[in-house]
């Protein structure tokens, strides 16, 4: 009966989702070109809302964690655990004040409504993993950005989704370019759960009634500290949240 469940919610979910991404891409683009960049992020802040809280046709429920907390007026980088595509959507959201820019694989740039074009105008990092160099030049542009205008960057250190729960080690590459070229920037690590539970084998069906969580814990400040040391305690300070066993971490590797 479960499983039944999971099919028919899952399908209306879909459907909404679909229309979604369809409606908002079209609201983008005009924002974007009549309006401007900060009407266009008023537009893709209400996109992801959209998506999100869209998850309650599907009967479960997200907790973000309190953020009021944290500075404005220096650079943040967001260091969190990635389990699914579905991490994204509530950080755009809940964070939306501290403007997050994402770092992400170049092949999500292109073929998906509303999120494609979000990536191209918002300023990501859209990296190639097979191009360390080309990968390292764009994190360091997207560090240089968020250094001159106190925005945000989330990324995912272990550099591929792990829907079972259990870490990957974290690398160290892309946040010792974001530590050097945005110097000012505070370390805030997330601890993400249930998101790889909510959708375990790719987008159909997914498992309803899921329980989905964000948890904000303690900054870190990185000075004084190397590269190694922040992502070793970001590392730590979530598995601890999420109770599971700490990685080893691959210094070096490009996210």
């Amino acid at each position: 009966m479960k499983k039944l469940l999971d099919y028919v919610l899952s399908s209306v979910y879909l459907l909404y989702f679909g229309l979604v991404l369809l409606v908002f891409h079209v609201l983008q683009v005009g924002a974007f070109h009549l309006f401007g960049k900060s009407a266009h992020k008023t537009v893709v802040d209400w996109l992801n809302a959209s998506i999100a809280f869209g998850w309650y046709l599907t009967g479960s429920r997200i907790r973000f964690s309190d953020v009021s907390h944290l500075p404005t007026d220096r650079p943040i980088i967001f260091v969190a655990n990635h389990q699914s595509m579905f991490d994204i959507s509530p950080m755009i959201w809940f964070l939306r004040r501290h403007t997050p820019i994402f770092v992400s694989k170049k092949e999500l740039a292109h073929g998906i409504p509303s999120i494609s074009y979000n990536l191209r105008r918002s300023g990501a990092a859209l990296i190639d993993r097979k191009d360390p160099k080309q990968a390292i030049t764009e994190i360091a542009r997207l560090a240089k950005h968020i250094q001159q205008t106190s925005h945000s960057v989330v990324i995912y250190p272990e550099g591929t989704r792990s829907a079972s729960g259990q870490m990957r080690p974290f690398a160290t590459g892309g946040m010792a370019v974001l530590l050097k070229r945005a110097p000012a920037s505070l370390v805030v690590p997330i601890a993400i759960r249930g998101t790889g539970h909510f959708n375990p084998t790719g987008i159909f069906p997914l498992r309803s009634f899921s329980r989905l969580s964000w948890t904000v814990l303690p900054a870190i400040e990185p000075a004084g500290k190397s590269v190694d040391e922040v992502v070793r305690q970001a590392e730590e300070a979530i598995a601890h949240e999420l109770n599971v066993a700490v990685p080893g971490t691959r210094t070096g590797a490009i996210d």
